[in-house]
């Protein structure tokens, strides 16, 4: 097995020790920013009696409002002239949460970044294009730099621009790729409608992430593009990609562990779930100096996976995000999740490779339209060969959901689409009044 830093084979009890130092120093730093010192004040945690990993339930929990709330400073844990750039949500909506970082702290991030894609098999002779928009957004320079400290030939191609992206890929004999999992699908439908052979296509992998993805969308990717597709988790508030990654047996994601501190725990209770449950990711910063958070409720729901990896790192893995806890959608009693929804859809043969859930109301009883795109070939005017593909779609979905939503077919490339992140849920229950 070749690593990229020793730090990804250290034993239990070092890593466990490794935590517990930058544990008490992180609180330590977190105590300098207004909003910490607060908090730990309120919650009479003293800064000083953190001193072991053991220690992290004594903890506040820190939330996404806090952070919006204590914008734009009050999270900020060192003086102004450290710092060197700053990432923010959109803030379409209220205040954006911000997130600074020092020098180290982007040195620390390109070094996180370019482990995970070593992991993934990408080396210095690789040309890496960068398929995800630059800016305030994190993705595009988190990768950006990660690749450049691996050493590869790095092209910043930005997102959108189908045809410029393919002719950058066949002109410089791109290899690697970082690109959103919807895009992917976009892409290799463009590639399909032009009838390209994937083998001839360069890329041998694809780094995929920034949104929730099922198995049946990686398959698909790495089927019509003739590549290897590996998931990637990460979130602007621990830096941004780089926190975990999947290595070559594609099992799991190892989450860095000498850089963040992970629980899994009850959305509702706030308890830890049982070894291998669902639940939501809490994460602890141990390396950030600019803006350390403690345990920071990600909304995102996964599990740890038991057990050791194949490939012999000992960081533990965690499996892909079934969603966010807030994206669950409730329909007739039923809880349900868009990701539940993807799987179903991409496993079957005749659907193209974008749909919409739609959310409705009818009276006073929440309903549910799932609008899905069919494959050219499929999508011909014998109302027969259409009606028996919508019924298979919909007893498949009602399998899996325990609900039955109404399915409407249309013709490929017919529903939005966008270069960043997709918008997959439409709710127009409030338009309905």
């Amino acid at each position: 097995m070749e690593i990229f830093h020793t730090a990804e084979v250290l034993s239990r009890d070092e890593i466990a020790h490794v935590q517990s130092r930058r544990l008490a120093r992180t609180v330590k730093r977190a105590a300098k920013s207004p909003f910490y010192k607060a908090r730990l004040a309120q919650t009479g945690v003293d800064p000083d009696s953190i001193t072991s990993v053991d220690d992290i339930s004594r903890l506040p929990l820190t939330t996404k409002d806090d952070l919006r709330e204590s914008y734009p400073f009050g999270m900020l844990a060192d003086e102004h002239r450290e710092l060197v750039r700053l990432h923010a949500s959109s803030g379409t909506t209220g205040s954006p949460t911000v997130v600074y970082h020092t020098d180290n702290d982007l040195r620390t991030w390109a070094d996180l970044m370019a482990r995970c894609m070593f992991m993934a098999g990408i080396r210095k002779d690789d040309v890496f294009q960068n398929m995800a928009g630059y800016g305030l957004f994190t993705g595009g320079l988190g990768i950006h730099y990660g690749a450049e400290r691996l050493g590869c030939l790095t092209i910043p191609a930005g997102a959108g621009n189908t045809a410029r992206q393919l002719k950058l890929i066949r002109d410089f004999n791109v290899t690697a790729l970082h690109i959103i999992p919807s895009y992917a699908l976009y892409l290799a439908g463009v590639v399909a409608e032009q009838g390209m052979d994937p083998r001839d296509l360069p890329p041998r992998i694809a780094l995929i992430g920034a949104e929730p993805h099922s198995e049946e969308a990686r398959r698909r990717i790495e089927e019509m593009l003739g590549l290897k597709a590996f998931n990637s988790y990460g979130l602007s508030e621990m830096n941004g990609p780089g926190v975990a990654f999947e290595c070559e047996h594609q099992d799991g994601m190892h989450l860095w562990e000498d850089s963040y501190i992970a629980e899994i725990l009850n959305p509702e209770t706030l308890e830890p779930v049982a070894e291998g449950e669902v639940g939501e990711l809490v994460m602890t910063t141990l390396t950030r100096e600019a803006m350390p958070l403690l345990r920071y409720r990600t909304r995102d729901l996964t599990r740890f996976i038991p057990g050791e990896c194949a490939c012999g790192r000992t960081h533990r893995r965690i499996d892909r995000i079934a969603g966010r806890a807030d994206d669950m959608l409730i329909i007739k009693g039923v809880n349900i999740y868009p990701m539940q929804i993807e799987q179903v859809l991409l496993a079957v043969p005749e659907v193209a490779q974008n749909y919409q859930i739609v959310l409705h109301r009818e009276g006073f009883i929440d309903q549910l339209t799932v609008r899905v795109e069919i494959k050219e070939e499929f999508f011909v005017e014998d109302m027969r060969a259409l009606g028996s593909i919508q019924k298979r779609i919909a007893g498949l979905l009602r399998n899996e959901l325990l609900v039955t939503p109404r399915i409407e077919l249309v013709e490929a490339k017919s529903l939005p689409t966008s270069d960043g992140k997709a918008s997959r849920v439409v709710d127009m229950r409030d338009k309905q009044g």
